[in-house]
């Protein structure tokens, strides 16, 4: 028996203050010149774990990246064809630990770029409602999982901190009382360094302890 679903990829960075998803603009119908996650179908003699990695690949150019599942979309809908269903995956990227470059490896993708959450264009299918249920599993597993620091270089500053969880939850936090937080929290480890590179005052550098952050939240961080 043959099946028929696809797989799309909702993949987040943070750059320049910004968390941001990875798009592709597509060079085939249906949706032709929109821009959409990068997907596409699964082959029937394909397990997921491979076919996430080559779709991902075909669309963008990015290779060793790993990738959650996140939710299956079935909605009679959300493609032309009728009810295809997809199994959405994501992932977080550390952008400028990467050097990403983005080339996509196939004709029905004509280019892959990162675009700020708060400018995603009108997407293909229901790729914006895939996206949206990414962005509010990302805020409610960022009270309790580590995954702000994944978006992070190993050191880094409290503003950066500061930025990744504003940008995640969407909303501004007292510089004051989020500091306060993170430190008394007591899984941030100081270190004898500072930036370097930078034109204003250098802030000094942390660095998470994974096991006492785990060990902590149990519960949840709340703002």
């Amino acid at each position: 028996m043959y099946t028929t679903f696809t797989v799309d990829c909702v993949i987040f960075g943070f750059y320049e203050g910004e968390l941001h998803v990875l798009l592709t603009e597509r060079n085939e119908y249906p949706f032709k010149d929109w821009w959409a996650l990068p997907g596409f179908f699964v082959n029937n003699d394909e397990e997921m774990e491979d076919a996430v990695k080559r779709i991902l690949y075909e669309n963008t150019g990015l290779k060793d990246v790993f990738l959650d599942q996140l939710y299956a979309f079935a909605g009679l809908k959300r493609h032309p064809q009728g009810r295809i269903l997809t199994v959405a995956y994501y992932a977080l990227l550390q952008l400028d630990k990467t050097k990403i470059k983005l080339k996509p490896v196939t004709s029905y993708m004509r280019q892959a770029k990162w675009f700020p959450l708060n400018k995603v264009p009108d997407l293909a299918f229901d790729h914006s409602t895939i996206l949206k249920q990414s962005v509010e599993k990302l805020r409610r597993r960022i009270a309790n999982t580590p995954i702000a620091f994944e978006l992070l270089p190993d050191k880094f500053t409290l503003t950066q901190l500061q930025m990744v969880y504003e940008s995640i939850l969407g909303r501004e936090l007292d510089k004051r009382n989020f500091r306060k937080k993170m430190i008394n929290y007591g899984f941030l480890k100081e270190l004898d360094e500072v930036q370097k590179g930078v034109a204003y005052r250098a802030a000094r550098l942390y660095k998470l302890d994974k096991r006492k952050f785990l060990k902590q939240f149990q519960n949840s961080i709340t703002f």
